[in-house]
C-alpha cells in the first residue's frame, strides 16, 4: 500500500492518518539491509514494529498446518508491512530481493504522535491492507488459471518502467500467491507469449505486447 498521502487532503488541516505514520517513520525510523530470502520477521513473531519498504521487494509468507506454503503479497518503495489485527504475525516477512526496510516500534509512535493519533494511522493504514487482501481474493476467485496469471502480469505492470517490467519473483513464488503449481504457471506464461500478449526478453522480466489483450483475458 502507498504511504503517499498529501496533509493537505486532512479535513480541517489535521494530519491524515498516513501521513501520521509516514513522519514517525522518517523521524524515528530504523534502516536495515537485508539480502535475498533473508527473514525480516517470523510467522507467530510478536508484532512489535511497523514497517516501510525503502528499496527492493518483501515477500510475506505462511506456512499452513499442512505444511503448504502460502504467499500473502508482494510489497515494493513505499509500502507499508507488518501490520496485523492481532498480537502475532499470520505471516512472515522476507526480502524477495536484496532490500532496505525501515521499521519503528509502536511505542515510540505512541510517544511520538499520542494514543489516538496512532490508532487513526493504523487503522487508515489497516484499511489500505485490507483492500490489497480483498484484491489477493478476488484474484484467487477467478475462473481459469490463464486468467488468474494474466490478472498478475497486470498487476506487476503497474511497475513498469522504461523497457518492460521487473519480474523480482520466480515461478514458484507466483504459483504459491496464485494458489496454482508452478507448471501450470509456467504454461500460462509460454501460452501469453506464444500469442504475442507479452514478451519474456529474460525468466525475471517481461514487457506487455498487447495490453487491451491481457486485460481481456484477465477479466
Amino acid at each position: 500500500m502507498s504511504l503517499a498521502y498529501d496533509l493537505n487532503d486532512a479535513p480541517n488541516g489535521a494530519a491524515a492518518p498516513a501521513a501520521a505514520l509516514t513522519r514517525v517513520l522518517d523521524l524515528l525510523g530504523a534502516r536495515a539491509t537485508y539480502t535475498r530470502n533473508e527473514e525480516i520477521y517470523a510467522q507467530e513473531d510478536d508484532v512489535e514494529r511497523l514497517f516501510r519498504v525503502i528499496s527492493g521487494v518483501v515477500r510475506t509468507t505462511r506456512v499452513t498446518i499442512d505444511g503448504r506454503r502460502q504467499v500473502g503479497d508482494f510489497y515494493y518503495p513505499g509500502d507499508l508491512f507488518g501490520l496485523e489485527t492481532g498480537p502475532l504475525h499470520e505471516f512472515s516477512a522476507e526480502a524477495l530481493t536484496e532490500c532496505q526496510v525501515e521499521s519503528v516500534r509502536h511505542a515510540a509512535v505512541r510517544t511520538f504522535a499520542g494514543d489516538i493519533e496512532l490508532d487513526r494511522a493504523i487503522l487508515d493504514a489497516t484499511r489500505r491492507e485490507l483492500r490489497r487482501v480483498q484484491g489477493h481474493v478476488m484474484l484467487l476467485g477467478k475462473k481459469g488459471a490463464r486468467e488468474k496469471v494474466a490478472a498478475f502480469l497486470l498487476g506487476l505492470a503497474e511497475h513498469e518502467q522504461f523497457g518492460g517490467v521487473d519480474l523480482p519473483m520466480g515461478r514458484q513464488d507466483m504459483a504459491d500467491y496464485l494458489g496454482l503449481t508452478i507448471e501450470t504457471v509456467s504454461r500460462m506464461l509460454t501460452q501469453l507469449q506464444s500469442d504475442n500478449v507479452v514478451q519474456f526478453p529474460s525468466s525475471r522480466r517481461f514487457r506487455v505486447t498487447q495490453r487491451y489483450a491481457l486485460e481481456a483475458i484477465a477479466e
